[in-house]
């Protein structure tokens, strides 16, 4: 918010239609103040940055006194259209392109010495196609290291209105299995002997994860907490065992993951648009490519028809397909 011109305004000066059309610049996209020409953020992304607002007015008017009614409240929370514009000039944007081995053999080094906890979830995502939520709610009793396979029954994220990390059902809310091979098996092995070394070192420092049952409304939702060995459990706090985790015991959020895939985006070279769910694009066309059913790859990714599966490859394959069209012109040259 303080990256873009209403934030210099003066509070008295600030009306519903310049909050609008920040929050519509937000959502639907467009120029942003730095220059650059960004795409509209998510819904939830979106809800957060007026939540923020809401409050902040609302805090003005009362107990601050310092304007005498909340902008905020005429605002309209506007979504992005998904009809397509068949007489459109706009290029059909390329896809997600997926991440070589040895580009992501070259990412692992980058982060053994600049931010090794988030080395486990990343090679999770790479050797099993979790989304990033997913990855973080895994837990070892979803694992069974002897058949190979994980359990996918929980997300987690951030609510920016609870400011809290929200324990949560999958994005299609649907428990699915996930097989995965040796390789992976070895680096749980490991991590799993690594924790329980941390937790030898540490002692009573280490931290403990936890989530608490909350009721509001005819609603139940699980929020995240930790507590190291010092500190009082509340009762109603039930402890959860999850896989990635910092070396103090704390679990590894999608929230910090993210800030480490923009470092990465911004410091390694190559790495210029990388995002976690990149590794998830990697995972299916590194299958569909290697032979893999588009049925099966549909199933182990959770989506909810076989034609997202196949975009996904489609589109991730855009330069093989360019270069496999452009033997026509050899074959033209050599006639």
């Amino acid at each position: 918010i303080k990256k873009h011109p209403i934030a210099d305004r003066k509070l008295k000066t600030v009306t519903a239609e310049h909050l609008q059309a920040f929050l519509d610049l937000l959502t639907f996209g467009g120029e942003f103040p730095d220059g650059k020409v960004k795409k509209g953020y998510s819904k939830d992304y979106i809800h957060s940055f007026s939540a923020v607002l809401q409050q902040s007015f609302r805090f003005a008017v009362f107990p601050k006194q310092l304007i005498s009614f909340n902008p905020m409240q005429y605002i309209k929370l506007k979504k992005q259209a998904e009809e397509v514009d068949l007489f459109s000039d706009d290029e059909v944007e390329e896809g997600t392109q997926p991440i070589s081995h040895e580009d992501y053999e070259r990412l692992i080094q980058y982060l053994e010495k600049k931010n090794p906890p988030a080395i486990l979830p990343i090679q999770i995502a790479y050797y099993a196609g979790l989304r990033i939520g997913e990855t973080c709610g895994l837990t070892w009793q979803d694992i069974n290291l002897e058949e190979q396979c994980l359990t996918i029954k929980r997300s987690i994220r951030y609510d920016g209105m609870k400011h809290k990390n929200i324990i949560g059902p999958t994005k299609r809310k649907k428990v699915r299995i996930v097989d995965f091979g040796d390789t992976l098996t070895e680096v749980l092995k490991a991590a799993r002997k690594e924790q329980l070394k941390n937790r030898m070192q540490y002692g009573e420092l280490y931290h403990r994860n936890y989530y608490k049952e909350v009721h509001v409304k005819n609603r139940v939702y699980y929020e995240y907490y930790h507590l190291d060995g010092t500190q009082e459990i509340p009762t109603d706090y039930k402890e959860i065992s999850f896989v990635c985790l910092r070396p103090d015991g704390s679990l590894e959020l999608p929230s910090t993951l993210s800030i480490v895939c923009r470092s990465v985006a911004k410091k390694l070279e190559g790495f210029e648009d990388f995002h976690f769910h990149q590794l998830r694009h990697t995972y299916t066309s590194n299958l569909l490519s290697n032979g893999a059913a588009p049925k099966d790859v549909q199933e182990l990714l959770g989506h909810s028809d076989v034609s997202t599966t196949m975009n996904i490859y489609a589109h991730s394959t855009r330069k093989a397909k360019r270069d496999s069209a452009r033997l026509l012109d050899k074959v033209a040259s050599n006639a």
